[in-house]
């Protein structure tokens, strides 16, 4: 007896002119995709976009703070390696990646 009546079902055999139109039903979808852009997306795009600029600007006696919060300032740069002097006859190495802000262009954007 239930075979017969899902069967009905799978076949169609309901009014057809109650459907819902399918782009109506997608709508919802597309206004969730394009607040999940507009509001997440492409504002970590551009945080992305301008950390990738000032680690690419790093330049000699740049004063910077790693990620890991160590501040210093930058005395000679190897390809991907920073020499950063934290303190007097104090010197380490890290990683371009590791540098999170640069403390001297910061303070030049605030004037």
């Amino acid at each position: 007896m239930f075979d017969l009546i899902s069967t009905a079902y799978a076949l169609g055999s309901g009014p057809s002119d109650g459907q819902p139109n399918p782009i109506a039903s997608l709508l919802p979808f597309a206004l969730m995709f394009l607040v999940l852009y507009l509001l997440i997306l492409r504002p970590q795009m551009k945080k992305q976009r301008n950390q990738q600029r000032m680690i690419d600007e790093l330049e000699k006696n740049d004063e910077i703070v790693t990620s890991g919060g160590i501040h210093g300032t930058i005395l000679n740069i190897k390809d991907d390696i920073l020499v950063v002097k934290i303190a007097d006859n104090v010197k380490i190495e890290v990683s371009r990646a590791a540098v999170s802000r640069v403390k001297n262009k910061e303070d030049d954007k605030g004037k």
